[in-house]
């Protein structure tokens, strides 16, 4: 149960064969091991050990990659920043943390004026991107390069590995704390429940700050495959990757998905290599994963639910599920059964368990909870009840086993008494052949406390109105799930760094007099 171990048995059984490409960067499992134990003692020297934190403010790199081993490897504590936050959340993360050493690329350095003075405990800070060294800062290359390797600190069990901080666009962010136990029963879990192989090329599109790529990190290191890595994820950019270097395997959210299979250039790329997509990390509109499996018709796609507090994974539904004909048809709608070492339940407000089908809110419990909140342990004793994890998701099970994930609880709309779940209303307009991109909130309403309200984006030359978004939906769902207003937008959706539609953005201009999201 230590992260570096997986890291040792890849240099033994595959140790002269490719771990990492990168920026035209290639590394063997030799050379990536031998550079890590060498940054590990830069670590170790700068005050990185004993638990001590480093965090890491920078785009997907190998640099990235090698963070992630160095930092146990010298007996310390990975911190990944969110790169879609503002200065004064960085600060916050930073300072809550109590990171000592903060890692930086290119892209962030303009960040670095804007928190001058306002560090509490940031001694370091290392350059890790490409271009000359600036002043005042150390650099990645040359502490590698002047530090002999040291022994691994062998940092493991119930040893803390990593702050995962989630939210950061409201409130108070939560560092979750996962022990390399989390970590590692993550990896084994993910090796079957993702297909994950030795011979297999894994292209890192999704943010590496983000635990959903962390799951991929560790379990591809766990069999020894190889990591590819471009810096943030494009349509473009990671269609041509996967025809340039043989991708076999990737994960991507569903607005990734989305802008992938939707991309007007998509079918002129060879993606014969691909034979694993994994989904996750928000609900996946029918039409969207129906139109990526005609798209990539040898691909088996994988649904897979987690969440940060489960280091991440929780249940899977894979190729099997991914069909449109037989027994399994359609079953890509769940979000799978529990992946080994999960226990799974659905339990209503006063914690008892609901009869399957029925909805409440999804549960876990097993060695991939988290030990808590960071210093917040009353937010985590309301989160963690009896050693069961509770999600925050609505959902329900069937009697089969397998969880169909309803929506976040806090986006549940109530309108006149009725809980309507945003999901299922966005399924419906991704249905309709114009719309390319849609999210679903509820705005204030006097008569019914919240009325439900869409917001599309087109596809161009394809126009609809209101009236007709909204009898398209009345063909699909029950009347009062329908939205009662439309509005339109030519931009794409506001992003989170995870690729999620940020609602919080969207319903900021109908809440701005209220003390509340609800009404």
């Amino acid at each position: 149960m230590h992260l570096t171990q997986a890291l040792k048995r890849a240099v033994q059984i595959k140790g002269n064969e490719i771990a990492s490409f990168c920026a035209g960067r290639e590394r063997t499992w030799l050379e990536a091991r031998e550079r890590i134990a060498r940054l590990a003692a830069a670590l170790y020297s700068l005050g990185i050990k004993d638990g001590e934190r480093a965090a890491i403010l920078a785009l997907n790199s190998d640099r990235y990659l090698e963070y992630f081993y160095a930092t146990p490897w010298a007996g310390g504590v990975f911190v990944p920043i969110n790169i879609r936050l503002a200065a004064p959340e960085i600060e916050f993360w930073l300072n809550d943390s109590g990171s000592r050493v903060l890692l930086i690329d290119d892209r962030f350095l303009p960040v670095l004026a804007a928190l001058q003075g306002k560090l509490d405990t940031v001694a370091h800070v290392i350059y890790v991107g490409d271009n000359n060294c600036p002043d005042g800062l150390l650099d990645y290359e040359q502490l590698v390069a002047s530090h002999p390797p040291m022994e691994d600190t062998n940092r493991g069990y119930e040893d803390l590995a990593g702050l995962f901080y989630t939210g950061g666009t409201t409130g108070r962010s939560k560092g979750v704390m996962l022990s390399h136990r989390n970590l590692v029963t993550n990896s084994y879990n993910a090796v079957p429940a993702l297909g994950l192989a030795t011979d297999m090329k894994w292209l890192h599109a999704a943010p590496m700050f983000h635990i959903a790529d962390g799951c991929a990190i560790f379990g591809v290191t766990a069999v020894a495959g190889t990591h590819i890595v471009i810096p943030a994820f494009a349509p473009e950019a990671t269609l041509q990757a996967i025809q340039t270097h043989g991708i076999t395997n990737t994960l991507l959210v569903p607005t990734m998905v989305n802008m992938v299979v939707n991309d007007p250039d998509v079918l002129n790329y060879d993606l014969s290599s691909v034979r694993g997509i994994t989904y996750g990390a928000s609900p996946m509109p029918e039409a969207i994963i129906v139109r990526a499996m005609e798209v990539m018709p040898d691909c088996g796609f994988t649904h897979a639910y987690g969440q940060t507090e489960c280091s991440p994974l929780v249940s899977t539904s894979g190729p099997e599920c991914h069909v449109l004909a037989g027994p399994n048809a359609g079953m890509f709608k769940s979000a799978g059964r529990a992946v080994i070492g999960v226990e799974l339940t659905i339990k209503d407000g006063q914690g008892q368990e609901v009869p399957r089908g029925t909805i409440g809110e999804i549960c876990s419990r097993g060695a991939h909870v988290m030990q808590g909140y960071w210093r917040q342990p009353e937010l985590t004793a309301n989160t963690i009840k009896d050693g069961w994890l509770h999600s925050g998701d609505a959902g329900y099970m069937d009697e089969r086993g397998y969880i169909y994930v309803i929506d976040r609880i806090k986006d549940m709309i109530i309108s006149g008494g009725e809980n309507i779940y945003s999901a299922e209303v966005e399924n419906a307009l991704y249905q309709h052949e114009a719309v390319v991109e849609c999210a679903v909130i509820g705005i204030p309403n006097e008569q019914w406390g919240e009325s439900v309200h869409a917001i599309v984006r087109l596809h161009a030359n394809q126009p609809a109105t209101q009236e007709e978004l909204i009898a398209f939906c009345r063909s699909l769902i029950a009347g009062f799930k329908c939205p009662r207003s439309v509005s339109f937008r030519d931009a794409p959706m506001p992003l989170s760094g995870a690729g999620k539609i940020l609602k919080t953005k969207l319903r900021e201009p109908f809440w701005p007099d209220q003390s509340k999201g609800v009404n």
